[in-house]
């Protein structure tokens, strides 16, 4: 792996500010200062010091982030704010969020480089639990659910797989899916002759969002939620 690519991989710096630094011999590796951004290295072998500081480099990781509204679930975006934006020091090239919440939505996005988890997660045929808190403009009634927990015609080629629905309040619902198509939750509920005012996800496979996370945060996923991850959604 080229130096600055790792460092890239292991700091929040920018590929240019890392050259930089490289050059203005502010690396080591393995004792010696490297001046060379483009010198390969071996990123499980060697033992690399930016600034004073051991990189220690991590194939995959992974975080929870509690996506605020008016952001977007994207990498970059030319003129929104993207959910990568709000990674501060833990950004780094390679992240991307697994799946996608509308820009007014809030809740749960995984952030990770694992390609092959994503994959998993986001696979029609794996049916992955998708669990949003829904907020209503009208009484959510007893025919609304049956017709959500039957399966509704939103103008697809057929009608959406069974939701479970669990009634909150009189305007306010949990509604879990298990497909992923576009604003999904929203015409399901127009389809039934209701509204979407507010809507978060907090559940995505065994994934839970954590109540403590304050929105626009993130934190890494702990061992026992990466476990669930790996071993209960796949």
């Amino acid at each position: 792996m080229r130096l600055d690519k790792f460092l890239c991989d292991c700091t929040s710096g920018t590929r240019s500010k890392l050259k930089k630094d490289i050059k203005a011999g502010q690396v080591t590796v393995n004792g010696n200062t490297v001046l060379k951004p483009e010198q390969h290295i071996d990123e499980k072998a060697d033992e690399i010091f930016y600034k004073g500081q051991r990189c220690v480099y991590e194939q995959f990781v992974y975080y929870m982030l509690h996506k605020p509204s008016g952001v977007v679930s994207a990498t970059e975006d030319a003129h929104e704010r993207t959910v990568i934006d709000l990674m501060g020091d833990e950004r780094r090239d390679d992240l991307f969020p697994v799946g996608r919440l509308d820009k007014d939505t809030e809740g749960l996005l995984l952030i990770t480089n694992d390609g092959v988890l994503a994959h998993e997660l986001l696979s029609p045929a794996k049916h992955v639990e998708k669990e949003y808190e829904c907020h209503l403009a009208e009484s959510f009634d007893e025919k609304q659910k049956e017709q959500l927990e039957q399966g509704v015609d939103i103008g697809e080629k057929s009608l959406t797989m069974p939701a479970v629905v669990h009634t909150l309040d009189d305007k306010m619902i949990a509604l879990t899916i298990t497909e992923g198509k576009f604003h999904q939750v929203k015409r399901m509920l127009q389809a039934v002759g209701n509204e979407v005012v507010y809507l978060k996800r907090i559940r995505m496979g065994s994934l839970m969002l954590d109540a403590e996370l304050p929105k626009g945060s993130y934190r890494r996923l702990t061992e026992e939620e990466l476990d669930g991850i790996f071993r209960r959604d796949k």
